[in-house]
């Protein structure tokens, strides 16, 4: 067996253990590459990101307790009206790409989130699931503030040109802030819709840390006290 077969099996072992890994560094790489990706030929390859990341999040679904089915159910038309959007964005699709894609991402997180609590053990793909559900909860709402926005023009204002609709990394940073309840932006709600979905992205984002992240640092601590 040569050394190019090792390292294959090597990363389909890494890939069967760690799903989650590989969705957090995807998400983490789209974020990074963002500001680099301008004009058409950056929407086009943000475009594709997102169809990675939506397949990757049906995989870590796969992992979980929960339906299989309903995750292609949404994504497969998530990701085909997604590229009609980049491609053609006077389709008139963007508004239902987008509401598809938030359910995509929430539904891969309340997949993960079952995963965790489901389990009295702590594995490390727990502790990337951790990271990889944040992330999604994150991109979740900032799709739904993205529909809301294409529904209510007004929705969200800002410090810099408060007339004009925000962009998604505008809405990505506000649900980045809100979320992590670090209270710092330059983005506010002013329609009711609007503070509806960051009212509920601010109690997700504390029943998340009360709820996951304390089971899961609680179940590390007692097993370490359970190591003579």
């Amino acid at each position: 067996m040569g050394t190019q077969d090792l390292r294959y099996r090597r990363w389909r072992v890494i890939a069967r253990r760690h799903p989650s890994a590989f969705l957090l560094a995807a998400q983490l790489a789209s974020l990074v590459t963002y500001p680099l990706l301008e004009g058409d030929t950056g929407r086009v390859l943000f475009g594709a990101f997102g169809v990675v990341i939506a397949a990757l999040a049906v995989w870590v679904v796969m992992r979980s307790p929960a339906v299989k089915s309903v995750a292609w159910i949404i994504a497969v038309p998530a990701v085909l009206l997604s590229v009609i959007a980049v491609l053609s964005p006077g389709s008139g699709v963007g508004l239902v790409a987008t509401l598809l894609e938030a359910s995509l991402y929430f539904y891969a997180a309340a997949s993960l989130t079952g995963y965790m609590l489901s389990d009295h053990r702590v594995t490390s793909d727990e502790l990337f699931a951790a990271g990889a559900t944040f992330t999604l909860l994150m991109w979740a709402f900032a799709y739904a503030f993205v529909a809301c926005q294409s529904i209510y023009p007004d929705a969200f204002t800002g410090v810099v040109e408060p007339e004009r609709p925000r962009t998604w990394m505008e809405l990505l940073f506000l649900s980045a802030t809100n979320l992590s309840a670090t209270g710092l932006g330059d983005v506010l709600p002013i329609h009711p819709a609007a503070r509806v979905l960051v009212v509920l992205e601010q109690i997700c984002g504390v029943g998340y840390l009360a709820v996951v992240v304390s089971r899961l640092i609680g179940l590390t601590v007692a097993a370490e006290r359970r190591v003579p």
